[in-house]
């Protein structure tokens, strides 16, 4: 055999090698995100079950709310506060109390309907107790001319009743060095840590938080409450399986063609000079 011949074989079978090699994981890769789907399908059952079961109270509330605390008294991440944990999170939730409106927050650079504001957070002191929980009220846009301008929020004075869902602590969002340091400074934060805001309001905050849902009252309190359906994010995983599965097929046509076709089929098929 010549050596220009060996080498092309050489070459066709290295190849070949590769191309099989990157269709096996790029397919692997395709049945495993199918797999993650599964779970996010079995997943999304659950919150749709929960989401369905009557409201609890506040003792459940606060039950939960212990059960779940991390260390030290620590509020649970959103790790902790899995939903597959036998734990409250996403269950609707009715409340009675009174507002603390003086320790309201209003935390930064959050987004509704694609647009920027604050999210609302008042504390509830619960009725007859000194137990309180942290209550996500809504959005409401803010000023841009004046930043460090307080939007109007009507609070009620006196007993309410408060239909929501119970959720974990709020999400957080990347802050510079030093930021969180002027969380015990002003009403406007980036974050709030429940731990800390607990330490420097003395109150006895729980570590479940409720994102508020029920209607505003006949005056209104001028908050916009479109929170995101509570979801497992099952079509992501179908999508990302579609795309592997697609690589997966264009690299077996890009060999068939080039390397059969091209190589072996339309040579035979010329004629002969």
């Amino acid at each position: 055999m010549p050596p220009s011949a060996s080498r092309v074989g050489l070459r066709f079978w290295l190849i070949t090698a590769a191309a099989l090699a990157a269709m096996a994981i790029t397919a692997s890769l395709g049945r495993w995100q199918l797999s993650r789907a599964a779970e996010k399908q079995a997943l999304q059952a659950t919150l749709d079950t929960r989401t369905r079961l009557p409201a609890v109270g506040a003792d459940e509330l606060l039950e939960a709310a212990k059960e779940q605390q991390g260390p030290m008294g620590a509020p649970p991440t959103d790790a902790e506060v899995s939903p597959h944990a036998p734990n409250l999170v996403h269950r609707q939730v009715s409340l009675e109390g009174h507002w603390l409106a003086d320790h309201t927050v209003f935390l930064d650079n959050r987004q509704m309907q694609g647009r920027p504001g604050f999210f609302v957070l008042t504390p509830l002191q619960l009725q007859g107790r000194a137990d309180v929980v942290m209550v996500q009220r809504g959005w409401i846009p803010r000023n841009f001319q004046d930043r460090t301008q307080l939007p109007p929020v009507s609070t009620p004075v006196g007993p309410v009743r408060v239909q929501g869902r119970v959720a974990a602590a709020p999400s957080r969002l990347y802050e510079f060095q030093g930021g969180h340091s002027a969380e015990g400074s002003s009403r406007i934060r980036q974050n709030l840590d429940l731990a800390a805001f607990r330490a420097e309001t003395g109150l006895a905050l729980s570590s479940l938080t409720v994102l508020q849902t029920d209607p505003a009252g006949p005056t209104g309190d001028g908050l916009l409450r479109d929170w995101p359906v509570v979801g497992a994010g099952v079509d992501k995983h179908y999508g990302y399986a579609f795309q592997w599965f697609g690589l997966c097929g264009l690299i077996a046509l890009l060999y068939v063609w080039f390397q059969i076709v091209r190589r072996f089929i339309r040579p035979r098929s010329q004629p002969a000079a």
